[in-house]
């Protein structure tokens, strides 16, 4: 409430005007890693002050209204499902409101991943290095190596990359394939399958 002046020292108590808060997503549900846009309006849309968005308790944004509304976009919500509410925070003639809450789902991320030998074909006995690169690079986890069904190796990627060493293989044609485990905003991936020839020394 606020206090108007009636003059000769008298005053009146004016209750502050009510208002609603509403929130929308631009996409819901969504891909982790797109852009997603939440927009607040409050009415009536003659409130001025702020709006704090929030992902359940964590803060993420705090952005001054503009003709009755407020927009905050972001592409770093981890893959999953977030409660999101706009909290209005008054003004000196309007009570603040808070929205209902927002769920928004976010999936997993594609990724695509391929592997190169060093050399191929490679004589039997020598060392071989296979790389395997994971797209997009912002991916994290680890990669299996695999002769077939044979597990060659497990490394960590670093960089979207990891790298294989082994002098182990067979004399023969080798099927390899590196397969990507995933991640929390990441789904795992298999290469095609490259074919290593290994030749007598």
């Amino acid at each position: 409430p606020r206090r108007k002046s009636m003059g000769s020292g008298w005053s009146q108590t004016v209750a502050s005007v009510v208002t609603t808060t509403s929130l929308a997503s631009s996409l819901n549900p969504s891909i982790y890693g797109e852009a997603l846009k939440f927009t607040a309006t409050i009415s009536p849309s003659t409130a001025t002050g702020t709006v704090t968005f929030q992902d359940g308790t964590t803060l993420l944004a705090t952005v001054s209204l503009s003709a009755g509304t407020a927009s905050f976009i972001t592409s770093r919500l981890a893959a999953g499902s977030h409660s999101i509410t706009a909290v209005y925070s008054g003004d000196a003639y309007d009570a603040g409101s808070a929205s209902p809450a927002v769920v928004q789902n976010i999936a997993k991320a594609a990724t695509a991943t391929s592997i190169a030998s060093i050399a191929n074909p490679s004589a039997y006995g020598n060392p071989v290095i296979f790389t395997a690169t994971v797209s997009p690079a912002s991916a994290t986890g680890s990669v299996r190596f695999l002769n077939g069904k044979t597990l060659l190796g497990t490394l960590t990627l670093s960089g979207g990359v990891a790298s294989l060493t082994t002098a182990t293989l067979p004399r023969g044609t080798d099927s390899i394939t590196a397969q990507y485990s995933g991640d929390g905003n990441y789904n795992g991936s298999t290469s095609p399958v490259l074919t290593q020839t290994v030749k007598q020394k």
